[in-house]
């Protein structure tokens, strides 16, 4: 089974230009895809229904997407009908698998003053795939301080691991004659998290590293796919700066895969797409068996 991350920047890539098409070659052949910075109704590239072209492009998927906010966009009145108009920016989820449920996870947030800021959010989805079901996480965290980020990983880390306790989005279905959904341990959870390596807000999610014996797998912490599989050396990279997209001094890993600790087995191989140029982050796969 083969998953993808990306942080799309709604379609903007390293020429400042808005290509949706290079975005869907670098995606294609996942089984499952995890996109953020999807929106409706962007200024900031035109304007482009990016679900709607997204869906067009990849008719053989399910797909899912969360807005995390809506504003008004000129919605108006025309020839006496209410037209809605709103910018959507939110995560998406793509599966070859049908998605037996989802719900879009806020995640906490602080009013600011001096710069833009806006809601974040954990886009999870429940699918039943070749090797069991699993619950997939398309997440986006902030970008500028290091407290809302950890605020945001402690919700979504209670959220993740008491979901066989909290039920997801949906329990009792037996009032209707139906059958009770799943409730698996396993997820993975992916996304720009915009945190480098070794921070508080890594080890908020996965623990910290015994000197002599390195990370441990527990049921109380994530797997970080990339160390896991000793894969940061050869993709150390997730993010390059577009107005200098060759500066390594630049470079940064904000992108991540983090799987239950009953995945880790099944983790076989892990990548970063440095050929992709669609968006200022870079695509990263990880295939499991």
């Amino acid at each position: 089974m083969k998953c993808v991350s990306y942080n799309i920047q709604y379609g903007i890539g390293l020429d400042f230009q808005y290509d949706l098409g290079r975005i869907i070659d670098a995606i294609s052949g996942a089984d499952v895809i995890c996109l953020q910075e999807v929106t409706r109704n962007n200024p900031g590239n035109g304007g482009h229904d990016m679900v709607a072209a997204i869906k067009d492009a990849l008719p053989q998927y399910f797909t899912v997407y969360g807005p995390n906010f809506e504003a008004n966009m000129g919605s108006r009145v025309e020839h006496g009908k209410a037209e809605t108009i709103t910018f959507q920016f939110g995560n998406m989820i793509l599966s070859r698998s049908p998605i037996l449920m989802s719900r879009n996870l806020l995640l906490p947030r602080t009013r600011t003053f001096h710069y833009a800021s806006f809601q974040r959010g954990a886009l999870e989805a429940l699918i039943e795939t070749p090797i069991g079901h699993i619950r997939f996480y398309s997440t986006h965290l902030d970008h500028r301080s290091p407290d809302e980020r950890l605020a945001q990983i402690r919700f979504l880390k209670d959220r993740v691991f008491n979901y066989p306790a909290e039920g997801g989005g949906l329990t009792g279905l037996a009032e209707y004659g139906l059958p009770e959904p799943p409730y698996p341990e396993e997820f993975i959870l992916m996304g720009d998290f915009n945190m480098l390596p070794e921070t508080s807000e890594h080890a908020a999610l996965c623990g910290r590293p015994d000197t002599v014996f390195g990370y441990t797998l527990n049921a109380c912490h994530a797997v970080d796919a990339a160390l896991h599989l000793n894969a940061v050396q050869h993709h150390p990279v997730t993010w390059v700066d577009p107005h200098d997209p060759k500066d390594a001094t630049r470079m940064k890993r904000l992108d991540y895969v983090f799987t239950s600790a009953t995945l880790a087995d099944r983790l076989k191989s892990y990548r970063v797409d440095r050929q992709a140029v669609g968006s200022d982050h870079l695509p990263v796969w990880v295939e499991l068996g």
